[in-house]
């Protein structure tokens, strides 16, 4: 807070455009954190939450529901994989990740097992803000490592991508599988740890160590669900089906706050019972908020009437052309792509805000963070624009 530079101030959004109030105009390269998949201000997006604040912009969602919820549940259940039908609104990905866990949790409760208070995570994870989303995030190098010690210890292990990762894993869980109440990785993309890459098997691997021990696996699509990896959710291109999955971010077309928790029909009969004590106590004040459901019911709209994963194909196609001069300069590690997710991993990232400003200067917006430059834009983003994107990205780094 001391030595970093004042933000700047947005006096409007547009498009994949952010005006500032001096005048100057950015191309978004990560809108918003990747939430703003349709792009800034969406007619449809912008007409459907007015239409909903005329009507009712909140009511509470303990004893009385709404229909934009109850349309979005449906919505959601019939375009998530596998027998994923049972949703839980909340108010943002982190509250979602905290959801996810209790859920976990009172799961093994309910059947009498109170043995199990851990969860496996994996180096590299990141999963929220929130004290036990904080306790699954990389605990050696996430950006939560000063809470070592003071939060819930959690296991974390490599991902298991070659023989020997693979080896660790399976004699982890046939040593201490007793002690977890489920399994918890982010699907294809480790997103806020460093945008790492893991591939389809990886995944199958994770699924199928969770099956062999009765495990719950938890899918955190936060960052690399609707569309973002190429498919709407990453987990289908590995064929993998969690227990739960956690929601948010382009649910709204980062439009508004909302998360989602959404459970297959396993969890859901581990709570239904005749006893109150066995149900799910949990009700953030503003979950299932009517305005933000009419956003992610239009945001689905779109995804149903515009070609929006075929813009990410072109996007990604763009993205390997653009950053490919990218692996001939100096002190850059490595150049990946996988969808709307276009990354530049140096060596040594030494002054990261000075990289920020001169990108500033030449007219686009990143937010580098540890050794990683990131584009995650807008599915609606022009050839020009996203030429732009990557043209400063490789000016900066060549001079």
């Amino acid at each position: 807070m001391k030595t970093s530079p004042p933000p700047l101030k947005v006096r409007a959004t547009e498009g994949v455009r952010l005006h500032l109030e001096d005048g100057r105009v950015l191309i978004d390269g990560i809108a918003s954190w990747w939430t703003s998949c349709h792009g800034y201000n969406h007619p449809h997006i912008k007409a459907a939450v007015a239409r909903q604040l005329e009507i009712m912009p909140h009511v509470m969602f303990g004893g009385l529901t709404h229909e934009p919820a109850e349309i979005l549940a449906r919505r959601l259940a019939a375009i998530l994989p596998g027998d994923l039908n049972h949703v839980f609104f909340s108010d943002s990905g982190s509250v979602a990740v905290e959801v996810a866990m209790k859920m976990a949790l009172q799961f093994w409760l309910n059947r009498g097992d109170a043995g199990r208070t851990r969860f496996l995570a994996f180096k590299g994870g990141y999963h929220g803000d929130t004290l036990g989303a904080m306790s699954i995030c990389d605990p050696g190098e996430g950006m939560h490592s000063a809470f070592t010690g003071l939060l819930p210890p959690q296991p974390a292990l490599d991902l298991p991508r070659n023989p020997a990762s693979i080896d660790v894993l399976d004699r982890f869980l046939e040593a201490r599988g007793h002690g977890l109440a489920g399994i918890i990785v982010e699907p294809l993309v480790q997103g806020a740890g460093g945008m790492i890459f893991h591939d389809p098997e990886t995944l199958r691997r994770i699924r199928a160590a969770a099956d062999r021990y009765g495990l719950p696996l938890i899918l955190d699509e936060i960052f690399t669900g609707f569309g973002r990896t190429g498919a709407m959710f990453a987990c289908e291109a590995a064929g993998v089906v969690p227990d739960i999955m956690t929601l948010s971010k382009a649910l709204t077309g980062g439009a508004i706050g909302l998360g989602a928790t959404v459970a297959s029909e396993r969890i859901f009969d581990g709570f239904w019972s005749d006893d109150q004590a066995q149900a799910l106590m949990h009700g953030p004040t503003f979950m299932a908020n009517p305005l933000a459901c009419a956003a992610a019911n239009a945001s689905l709209d779109l995804f149903e009437s515009e070609p929006r994963l075929a813009q990410v194909a072109a996007i990604a196609a763009a993205l390997e052309d653009g950053l490919a001069p990218g692996r001939k300069i100096g002190g850059v590690k490595d150049v990946r792509v996988m969808g709307a997710i276009g990354v530049l991993e140096f060596e040594r990232l030494n002054d990261p805000k000075a990289f920020q400003k001169r990108c500033v200067e030449a007219g686009i917006w990143v937010r580098p963070f540890g050794n990683v430059v990131y584009l995650t834009p807008a599915f609606t983003i022009g050839g020009q624009e996203l030429s732009m994107l990557t043209g400063v990205l490789m000016k900066v780094l060549s001079t």
